[in-house]
């Protein structure tokens, strides 16, 4: 079941981008947003604020991504550190298995996971390029089952 709703900052001042705009599109989202907003190591967070270019494999023609997250962390050794975060079901991160059926199902998954990679590598190679760390967190990583 899908979640859609509005998230209100605890800090309005850790969000970069309008606070009164957020917009979550899974519980999982949601989730991730209460842990930025409530994190003191968390030192800024924004929430599809950063425009990712990436080619698609389906029409071979460029496209915007919107990663879920972008976070300004505080590691434990006093180092600061830029992330972009994409917030994925672990099913959505490995490749469809072929079928010898092609269902409307399964057409949909391997037409989406073909688009996470290209997004996925297009986000990579932009953090190398700004010095920021790309990661895909899954329910495995969120600690939700």
């Amino acid at each position: 079941m899908s979640y859609k709703g509005k998230y209100q900052p605890s800090y309005p001042k850790k969000y970069k981008g309008d606070p009164t705009n957020i917009i979550y599109r899974s519980l999982w989202e949601r989730k991730f947003m209460v842990y930025c907003d409530k994190n003191e190591n968390i030192l800024e967070w924004g929430s599809e604020e950063i425009i990712v270019p990436y080619r698609s494999p389906l029409d071979n023609r460029y496209h915007r991504y919107f990663p879920d997250f972008y976070i300004k962390v505080k590691e434990s050794t006093g180092k600061i550190k830029k992330m972009i975060i994409e917030i994925k079901p672990f099913k959505q991160c490995i490749e469809p298995k072929v079928q010898k059926r092609k269902t409307k199902g399964y057409i949909y998954e391997v037409v989406e996971y073909a688009k996470n990679q290209a997004k996925w590598k297009a986000a990579e190679e932009w953090c190398l390029d700004h010095g920021y760390e790309f990661k895909v967190l899954t329910e495995n990583e969120l600690g939700i089952k």
